[in-house]
């Protein structure tokens, strides 16, 4: 028998799984902002390295704005990078829903990255203080 709170879990992770498609579909597919940017980027690119062909000889001072600059140069960067920043919170958001439909309610939010990692970290001090105890009843009882 399911209680609230896992109902609720499973909700939360249909409708954000809906969510996620429904924006990727539209991103993808209907909006023409992206295909629009795209393209411009690849002129951009195209026009980008034939006039540094043509300046290569005569070098002057740039008038373009740092954030003109910053914006190419973040649109330059691999797919993989991009991917990573947009999937890790994806995915924590994701793992935190999936784990609020588990029947054990001290297991919820284990999935979670800084949460797993401190949960591993003070079980890898509590086997340290345990091994140092049992090695000192060992030297007590010889």
């Amino acid at each position: 028998m399911m209680n609230f709170r896992q109902r609720m879990g499973w909700i939360g992770v249909g409708l954000y799984l809906l969510a996620s498609v429904t924006a990727v579909y539209y991103i993808f597919e209907i909006s023409q902002t992206y295909n629009l940017l795209a393209l411009a980027q690849e002129q951009k690119a195209a026009g980008a390295q034939t006039k540094r062909s043509e300046d290569a000889s005569s070098s002057s001072p740039s008038s373009t704005s740092w954030i003109v600059t910053l914006k190419t140069r973040l649109l330059l960067l691999p797919f993989w990078v991009w991917a990573t920043i947009f999937l890790i919170p994806y995915l924590q958001v994701f793992l935190f829903l999936y784990s609020c439909t588990r029947t054990d309610p001290k297991t919820v939010g284990y999935c979670i990255l800084p949460i797993c990692l401190a949960v591993l970290c003070n079980r890898q001090q509590t086997f340290a203080k345990a091994s140092n105890q049992i090695s000192r009843l060992q030297l007590i009882d010889t």
